[in-house]
């Protein structure tokens, strides 16, 4: 499949643009809004004025004022169209950032005789994010078990999602992060097992941001942060999982856990 946009294609360079539909499901019939064009003639000028001049303040300003949103925005799109969400960052956002820099980094190379310049930067931040999605999917497969993933993923995802299945606060979790915090070194005396632990524990601190990781890649942001393996992370996930179902039980029953 060619990396190139035919001019005929889906225009990935304009703001999604939504249809307004009727009680009967239909279109309406008054005219839609025009969509906004983030990628225009100026951002076109402004990259051969900022390639032209050596004023780097210049530069820099051209960039801020009149380039970096474009680049946001192709970035941001490309990375939806094509489910580029094979990612070991923590956010969507933070790749969006990534793929700017590069965008940045390459913006020198740009020639303007062979070809426009959303056409070039669209083309090199697409091959950009499939290596690195190509990358990181293969990390993933190389790094985790499939059956082992799922396990420890349902874990990690289920017990965030505890207190929605059992209609309760998240004062569950909230209590069950403070008892681990007490009591890490006495459950875990080994360092490595304790670090593990606690690497597992800050996933469960910010889980009102959870939805913004790919979960097919927590376990190896743990891996990543811990230093250690697989059936080292997973004996530690189900010794957690053991602990989170027996206070579960406790905190159903008294409404609190003893700290």
């Amino acid at each position: 499949m060619s990396l190139y946009y035919e001019e005929d294609s889906l225009d990935l360079f304009l703001e999604p643009q939504s249809i307004a539909l009727n009680k009967r499901g239909q279109p309406r019939k008054r005219k839609p809004k025009e969509p906004r064009i983030y990628f225009t003639t100026d951002t076109e000028e402004a990259i051969i004025e900022y390639l032209a001049s050596e004023d780097q303040d210049f530069r820099n300003r051209l960039y801020r004022d009149r380039i970096e949103y474009a680049f946001y925005k192709l970035a941001e799109n490309i990375i939806h169209t094509f489910k580029f969400y094979y990612t070991d960052t923590d956010t969507i956002e933070e790749l969006k950032h990534e793929v700017v820099t590069f965008l940045l980094e390459k913006l020198h190379l740009y020639d303007q005789s062979k070809g426009k310049a959303y056409s070039y930067f669209g083309t090199i931040a697409k091959r950009y994010l499939i290596v690195y999605n190509n990358n990181n999917y293969k990390k993933l497969q190389e790094y985790v078990e499939i059956e082992e993933l799922n396990e420890d993923r349902r874990f990690l995802h289920d017990t965030i999602k505890e207190q929605e299945n059992h209609s309760i606060s998240d004062s569950f979790i909230n209590q069950y992060i403070l008892y681990i915090d007490k009591y890490l070194y006495q459950l875990f005396p080994k360092k490595q097992d304790a670090r593990t632990a606690d690497a597992i524990v800050e996933l469960f601190r910010k889980r009102e941001t959870l939805e913004l990781f790919n979960k097919k890649a927590l376990y190896i942001y743990i891996r990543e942060i811990t230093d250690t393996s697989t059936p080292h992370i997973t004996r530690i996930t189900k010794k957690l999982d053991t602990l989170r179902t027996r206070l579960f039980n406790e905190y159903y029953k008294h409404g609190c856990i003893k700290i």
